[in-house]
């Protein structure tokens, strides 16, 4: 089995601040490539890497942030039908549902409605190309599924949950701490080749340390605090990033605690040199660490890892 993961941009949002594109990452099976996230400029990073609708099985998001859900509508636009070398048949979109702790919530949109109210919004386009461009009907094959997550605070919240699977990979998912965003999950691939873990965004907590156990891969985000501190940013916002982000040494704990193959650092919040992630994520954590760019590509195979 052929399996490889691709960065395919490693930044936080939202605010452009960098080079580098919107988080987001593609896991590659055997041809056949799943998405996490779909953040600013995934689109052409995908078509960038060499891989394209046809092959596209399914996607995942890790929670409701614009970052991360930015450009699902411009990636499932510029990746269907065969004009395009886009998918002709159903693919899935999996993320959280509706946020039932906010005040309100009840009324915003989770995953579902975050991609039918999206195609609604195209509709004209999608519609014109259709019947011009003899491609299939789009709301006909993107399924989109509001995961059904553990209560907050039952027993089962600390538990990883099945997700999907199909004959290449099996994904369960966990509840991760992101104030106030609820839910907010990471995302466990497991594969014949090996296991990729994803944190998404989330705060240095024991969940993360249950499902990445002994996982090949772990991609997990960190955010440098100074950074924002010496921007003068307001407390509010710097609170934020201190209970609701991970630092790199604590990206380096949970790797460590856990036992990972290798840690690779993405969605990186603040600047900083490369060598800086790299050295307080290694204070912590004695494997292999990677601070993550746009594009770069590792090839899974297990137990033997390493950048393609």
């Amino acid at each position: 089995m052929s399996v490889e993961l691709i960065t395919l941009g490693t930044a936080a949002g939202p605010a452009i601040r960098g080079p580098e594109g919107g988080i987001s990452s593609a896991l590659v099976v055997d041809g056949a490539f799943y998405m996490v996230d779909f953040g600013l400029g995934c689109s052409r990073a995908v078509n960038e890497a060499g891989l394209r609708g046809k092959d596209f099985v399914a996607g995942f998001v890790t929670h409701l942030h614009s970052d991360h859900v930015v450009e699902l509508p411009g990636f499932l636009l510029w990746n269907w039908g065969h004009p395009v070398e886009g998918f002709t048949r159903p693919v899935s979109i999996i993320g959280p549902g509706k946020d039932g702790t906010r005040p309100g919530g009840g009324g915003l949109s989770g995953t579902t409605e975050l991609v039918s109210h999206s195609l609604k919004a195209f509709s004209y386009d999608i519609d014109i190309r259709v019947h011009d461009e003899a491609r299939p009907d789009l709301a006909s094959l993107v399924g989109a599924v509001d995961l059904e997550c553990p209560a907050d605070g039952s027993p089962d919240a600390a538990r990883p949950f099945d997700v999907y699977e199909d004959d290449r990979v099996k994904v369960t998912a966990i509840l991760v701490e992101h104030p106030p965003v609820r839910p907010a999950l990471a995302f466990r691939f497991e594969t014949d080749a090996g296991s990729v873990v994803f944190s998404g965004d989330t705060a240095e907590c024991p969940a993360m340390v249950t499902l990445a156990k002994g996982a090949d891969v772990l991609v997990h985000e960190a955010v440098n605090l100074d950074f924002y501190a010496g921007k003068g940013f307001a407390p509010e916002f710097l609170n934020h990033q201190r209970i609701a982000h991970t630092s790199p040494e604590g990206a380096g704990r949970i790797a460590a605690e856990a036992g990972v193959g290798r840690l690779v650092l993405s969605h990186l919040a603040g600047r900083a040199e490369p060598t800086w992630w790299h050295d307080r994520a290694s204070s912590t954590f004695s494997g292999p660490v990677d601070v993550a760019v746009s594009g770069q590509r590792f090839r899974i195979d297990s137990p033997v890892l390493s950048p393609a």
